[in-house]
């Protein structure tokens, strides 16, 4: 399998026959690699195109290849899910951001709530989120998507609550234990989260072609900001020891609608990555998963 690696477009564009340096990260992990001339790549820039390469030279950091044609690749799941989380410690953060990649988050947003262990604020924060984005950066290169999740700043969860559009204009689900929680389905059914594909997935229909058909992210727009499309899903989920009942009725408040994933109790790490890999066999459809 031909390596893959992200070029970021602020450093680099893709462009059909051109002659590319890679930017230090990708030229890096090339020759950590051990590429040669000759060999192939497959480069991307995060914002759904994608490009076979040859390796045209090698110097002792620098890296030139001949970039071929280049094509709209869609991989990303019919909704743009966004993940805010109350962090858990390091370790488990930093696979969380890895499995939500693969898993095909759209965004993370990480949060410091009551009852977090991992508190993070300034520089140290900032550094913080500036690693997991390049986790992300990684995860992607590996599963193949062609867009890169974005890591939000850290913020206290209730100002993210109170920097919400007023009215929603994607989905609110807050993950909860509550027994009159939605299960996902029925979350689902009775949003208007569902694109077309998936809600006939959902119905029993299947959705022709999975979530892997090129031009399916277009459905979805940019979780978190106003004006996002109906398409998107804003998942809220605790620290360990979940949150304080205090930030429930905030979120609620908000328009968050509970969301359970049955009777047993999830690690923080763990219950939005079982929300997503759900949210990925619901959008392939019944026989596909």
């Amino acid at each position: 399998m031909a390596l893959r690696l992200f070029i970021d477009p602020e450093a680099a564009a893709l462009a059909a026959g051109a002659a590319l340096a890679l930017p230090e990260t990708a030229a890096r992990h090339a020759q950590v690699r051990r590429v040669q001339p000759g060999d192939r790549l497959v480069l991307f820039d995060g914002r759904g195109h994608e490009a076979a390469a040859e390796v045209l030279a090698l110097g002792r950091r620098e890296v030139t290849v001949r970039v071929g044609a280049v094509a709209a690749v869609e991989r990303e799941l019919p909704w743009a899910v966004t993940l805010a989380l109350g962090m858990p410690t390091n370790e488990r953060m930093d696979a969380l951001v890895e499995k939500a990649t693969e898993l095909g988050a759209a965004a993370l947003q990480p949060l410091l709530c009551e009852r977090s262990v991992l508190r993070l604020a300034g520089e140290r924060a900032e550094r913080r989120r500036a690693h997991w984005q390049a986790v992300a950066v990684s995860a992607s290169e590996q599963c193949g998507r062609t867009r890169v999740p974005e890591v939000g700043t850290v913020r206290g969860l209730p100002d993210w609550l109170a920097a919400l559009p007023g009215a929603p204009g994607a989905a609110r689900w807050l993950l909860s234990l509550d027994p009159a929680a939605l299960a996902p389905a029925a979350a689902l059914a009775r949003s208007a989260a569902p694109a077309a594909g998936a809600a006939a997935a959902i119905s029993g229909q299947g959705a022709p072609g999975g979530y892997g058909t090129p031009g399916a992210h277009a459905t979805a727009g940019k979780a978190g900001t106003p004006g996002m499309s109906d398409a998107a899903i804003i998942v809220l989920s605790g620290p360990e020891g979940g949150l304080a009942p205090a930030e429930q009725e905030a979120a609620r408040a908000a328009g968050f609608v509970p969301v359970g994933l049955g009777s047993r109790t999830l690690r923080a790490d763990t219950a939005p990555l079982a929300l997503l890999a759900w949210l990925g066999l619901a959008a392939l459809g019944p026989g596909q998963g």
